[in-house]
């Protein structure tokens, strides 16, 4: 039986009438993102129309999804809250802070031992507030979200970025900070400008080495790191019908690489059949009930062009294998034309790792489609070129995937197997050698290629593909290695090719475990004591940030003016720092680190213009805080793209920023800005980034006037006496105003419990 089917039961007997109610109101058929929208408002029955990319509405999610990484904060800020028990069912699921070095047994323990802190503070906040904990080594969020918790119809909330992946199983599932997870844990009203709607028709299937990992590496490929910003993508089509339920997770996974709110398919038969094998019958047999309501309108399939802001069509019968990368995952080439590609532009051809798992293509499927190449191999009489890691993406898909022989034939490969945790993918990847920042070359089934994401070795060219590809590729060791049209040379010297993978939706035995790790919180809380050790480095006790003294902010100076690419990874690194996620202060000493000082073109070396010297980011900012002076950060396009991490907006404002003015936001990073109580402001002319000098001082002349669609002028004071006067943008409306008057949407929070 599924968890929380009363919930579910609940969300499917109101959703009928309100979906009628909504397109009564809206006065057309509507797609199956806006039946679940209308289905979700805060208020209930559905009264007004909303205008996509312009209403703010209020919406209430069914459930929230954390991560250890992220839960710490997101756990921190609720405990202020003031309340006995979440509004929502709830989860933690341990899985970032597990480092890959040796293999599962090992990195498991080490983790256990470095960090049980940690773990015993979620533990104990989980079993105080009924939520339900899931123990390091249990599997990777998503994946044991997917296998859980994710339902047909349903809205979830979670601390990760990523969290789009249960879109696989038909769910508006959206990564969003933990302030925003606080509110839906704290049953307030979730707010979210109502998104824009691309939809992806897929016509075709699948055949020979393609993999729904190309699907959405194609679609990054056409829409880049921030197409989709501010849109949820539908896909839909007889091509979608014909993926399994884990290979859509896969594709609306990695749309959170394209900036999209979330990526989303319809319920079908291969939901259904994930559904059941996955032990939810009982969730099935409700969907199979309402299952008109849970896919979009005749209407909407029949004509997509009038009901979507913007529609494309991949022929999946056409598509080939993609590599996308380096440096970002957006960068497509397909594999028959990477030989001329990467010599074109110097990528090292010899591939030192091949690396399967993650969030993205851990599942079942995934690993008996790239077990099927390894077996290849080895009848074969081929040996991997490259070192090769498999991490399962839960406990569940590795007890069945080892019952069923991959992680042998793997192992027979000369592949590690690591603990079923993110690992390398978010930079959590003991990786020897790493330190010497050599130049090479990685393949990786997962989403993120950033520079020094997976090693910290900004000289690592990092490849996304897909499991097969991975497995293909390392047993090749060569970047420009077509599996479709290039032969091996074998042990014995003999040519041979590998055929195309063969895989299994679901296992044919069905999933097994002995120990999924799950544990479920006590039925009374009230009597758990949630100790925070003052002097521990890992973790820290929040205190609010100051209310808005309601007067204009002057004589702000410059901390930093960030060139090109500036991710979340830049703002606020994972890897080493991870140990830092629950310690404000003490993760504060990364912010920025990573960024590019547009002045020097150097990386964490600012200009302090107290004292006239070059020194670190964070430094300087606590100069400039110790000194009473205000900062801002200005940055470029999208900027805060990536993770969902909101440490890369409490940082800055910790350490005394009070506005980061750029181009462009990604979208959950401006948000997460907003939460904070930051000004999160864009250029209103993009080229007055151009005029930002380095010993600029600011001036805000009408920020005693801030109201919803009025730009703020800012005055620039630059170093020579010479003066601009510059238009800033926002979208803040009335409630996001009161939270930066207050200081941070948490002081709102605890002033209305008070």
């Amino acid at each position: 039986m599924a968890f929380d089917i009363d919930m579910i039961k609940g969300v499917y007997a109101k959703m009928q009438e309100r979906v009628d109610a909504a397109k009564a109101i809206v006065g057309r058929p509507l797609t199956y993102s806006e039946k679940i929208l209308y289905a979700h408002l805060f208020d209930g029955q559905p009264t007004a129309a909303y205008t996509r990319g312009e209403s703010y509405v209020d919406f209430t999610p069914d459930r929230v999804a954390m991560q250890d990484a992220t839960a710490q904060m997101a756990l921190l800020q609720f405990m202020q809250a003031g309340k006995v028990k979440t509004a929502v069912p709830s989860t933690v699921h341990c899985d970032h802070l597990i480092q890959a070095k040796v293999g599962a047994k090992t990195d498991l323990q080490e983790a256990i031992n470095k960090s049980s802190e940690v773990f015993n503070f979620l533990e104990s906040v989980s079993n105080k507030y009924g939520i339900g904990f899931w123990k390091p080594g249990a599997g990777i969020i998503h994946q044991v979200v997917l296998e859980n918790y994710a339902f047909p119809g349903g809205m979830m909330i979670g601390t990760d970025s990523h969290t789009p992946n249960a879109g696989g199983l038909g769910m508006v599932a959206i990564g969003v900070g933990g302030a925003d997870a606080v509110d839906v844990m704290a049953g307030m009203p979730w707010e979210l400008k109502m998104p824009k709607l691309i939809g992806i028709k897929l016509t075709g299937e699948l055949s020979g080495w393609a993999s729904p990992k190309d699907v959405i590496l194609e679609v990054a490929g056409l829409l880049t790191v921030k197409g989709g910003t501010g849109a949820i993508v539908e896909y839909f089509g007889e091509g979608a019908e014909s993926l399994s339920a884990t290979g859509k997770g896969t594709i609306c996974n990695m749309g959170a690489e394209i900036g999209a709110t979330t990526s989303i398919f319809a319920y079908d038969d291969a939901s259904e059949r994930y559904l059941r094998a996955t032990d939810r019958d009982d969730v099935a047999d409700a969907a199979n009930e309402l299952r008109a309501y849970l896919r979009s309108d005749d209407e909407v399939y029949s004509n997509p062009e009038n009901f979507y802001d913007q529609l494309i069509e991949i022929n999946l019968s056409e598509l080939e294998p993609r590599l996308n990368g380096p440096f970002t995952p957006d960068l497509m080439t397909p594999v028959s034309k990477m030989k001329e590609t990467a010599a074109a532009n110097g990528w090292p051809m010899d591939v030192e790792w091949g690396l399967i798992g993650s969030c993205t293509n851990s599942s079942y499927e995934d690993l008996s489609r790239a077990a099927s190449i390894a077996q290849q191999a080895i009848d074969k009489g081929l040996v991997t070129k490259s070192s090769f890691g498999i991490n399962p993406g839960s406990e569940q898909v590795r007890y069945t995937a080892d019952r069923d022989g991959f992680l042998k034939t793997f192992e027979d490969l000369d592949a590690v197997i690591f603990t079923n945790a993110c690992g390398p993918c978010i930079g959590q990847w003991d990786r020897e050698g790493a330190d010497k920042e050599e130049k090479n070359t990685i393949v990786h089934s997962f989403n993120r290629n950033f520079k020094k994401r997976a090693d910290g070795n900004p000289n690592t060219y990092a490849f996304v593909t897909s499991p097969e590809m991975v497995a293909a590729i390392a047993i090749s060791g060569r970047l420009d290695f077509n599996p479709l049209t290039d032969k091996l040379i074998n042990k014995n010297g003999e040519e041979v090719m590998l055929d195309a993978p063969k895989g299994e939706e679901l296992p044919a035995n069905g999933y097994a475990y002995e120990d999924n790790g799950y544990q479920a919180p006590v039925e009374d809380g009230s009597n758990v004591e949630v100790i925070v050790n003052p002097s521990s480095e890992r973790l820290q006790l929040l205190a609010g940030f100051k209310p808005w003294n309601g007067q204009n902010i002057t004589g702000a100076k410059l901390l930093i003016k960030a060139y090109g690419k500036c991710t979340t990874d830049h703002i606020s690194m994972a890897g080493p720092w991870l140990r830092f996620r629950g310690h404000l202060d003490n993760i504060s000493n990364n912010t920025l680190i990573g960024a590019v000082n547009a002045f020097n073109e150097e990386v964490n070396s600012v200009k302090n213009q107290l004292t006239g010297e070059y020194g670190p980011v964070p430094d300087t900012a606590r100069a400039y805080k110790a000194a009473g002076v205000p900062s801002i950060i200005v940055g470029d396009e999208n900027y805060g793209e990536g993770s969902s991490r909101e440490h890369a907006a409490m940082q800055p404002r910790h350490l005394g920023s009070v506005a980061v003015l750029v181009r462009s936001f990604a979208r959950i990073h401006e948000t997460n800005l907003k939460k904070q109580g930051m000004l999160a402001l864009t250029f209103a002319d993009k080229a007055d980034y151009d005029k930002i000098q380095e010993d600029d001082i600011f001036n805000f002349l009408d920020l005693t006037e801030f109201t919803p669609g009025k730009p703020l002028k800012i005055e620039l004071v630059h170093a020579d006496g010479s003066k601009d006067i510059i238009l800033a943008n926002h979208t803040y409306n009335e409630q996001q105003i009161k939270w930066f008057k207050a200081g941070s949407a948490l002081n709102l929070i605890k002033a209305q419990e008070a």
